[in-house]
């Protein structure tokens, strides 16, 4: 009998995964034909670089490293990634768009995965568009590839987790102002928690849990070239806990 229907669990797999892709290239064209996204684009570039050599004062630091320009990342991530999510789910709501989405033969995770691989491809391809400052900078110095990977890597799965995350906040969202102030503001605490813990001096125990959910925190060790699997398994199963969160939500408003 297993031998029979895995053929048909194979085909309806496929199936799912080709639905799923089809969702993500409607949303990702759709992307690129904002002007919204030059703009959210052109700023996370100026402020990466402005950061790094103007408020870092790269060159008078005489230090072949990158971590003062990765550490812009996690207070551009506030801004950039609710830019990208905010239309995701609060513009389906807006237009009743949404109605017809959840009427077609797609499932929650169907819907749910186009919306993220879009909007993270987004995010992908903004922090590619960053590597002419690595490549000018290293003729310049003795520069560590290795530590720059991981630092590209960490942003990576931070991003992840910080897509997840505002495209939970857009389905609670009937307008792409509110779904943006409202994943700009959580996803603020997200990345400063570990900060507002040092400047007020709380209780270690406390410090520990904060420093739990902050998204920064777990990104300190691959600015430093560390990788450890705490890290990544944080970043891997927030992202996918966020997203099955967000599935449960469509299923809820399928059947209301």
């Amino acid at each position: 009998m297993n031998e029979i229907q895995s053929p048909q669990g194979r085909s309806r797999a496929y199936e799912g995964v080709q639905r799923t892709i089809a969702l993500a290239r409607r949303e990702f064209f759709s992307y690129l034909n904002s002007p919204a996204f030059y703009g959210t684009t052109v700023f996370f570039l100026l402020f990466t670089s402005i950061w790094l050599f103007f408020f870092q004062n790269y060159f008078g630091r005489n230090s072949a490293t990158l971590r003062p320009y990765f550490a812009a990342f996690p207070l551009v991530f506030i801004l950039v990634i609710p830019a990208l999510t905010m239309k995701s789910w609060a513009e389906e709501r807006k237009t009743g768009s949404i109605e017809i989405l959840l009427t077609m033969p797609f499932s929650e995770w169907n819907l749910v995965l186009g919306k993220f691989f879009s909007a993270y491809g987004m995010l992908v391809l903004m922090m590619i568009m960053t590597l002419p400052v690595p490549i000018a900078l290293f003729p310049l110095g003795e520069f560590d590839g290795g530590v720059i990977v991981c630092e590209y890597t960490g942003a990576l799965l931070m991003g992840a987790s910080g897509v997840a995350l505002g495209l939970l906040l857009s389905s609670f969202s009937r307008s792409q102002a509110g779904s943006f102030v409202g994943s700009a503001a959580v996803l603020m605490a997200a990345m400063l928690a570990s900060e507002f813990v040092f400047v007020l001096g709380t209780p270690q125990w406390l410090s520990e849990a904060i420093n739990f959910f902050s998204l920064s925190f777990h990104f300190e060790g691959f600015s430093k070239g560390l990788i450890d699997t705490r890290d990544i398994a944080y970043y891997v199963l927030s992202t996918v806990l966020l997203l099955f969160i967000n599935t449960r939500i469509i299923l809820f408003r399928k059947w209301n």
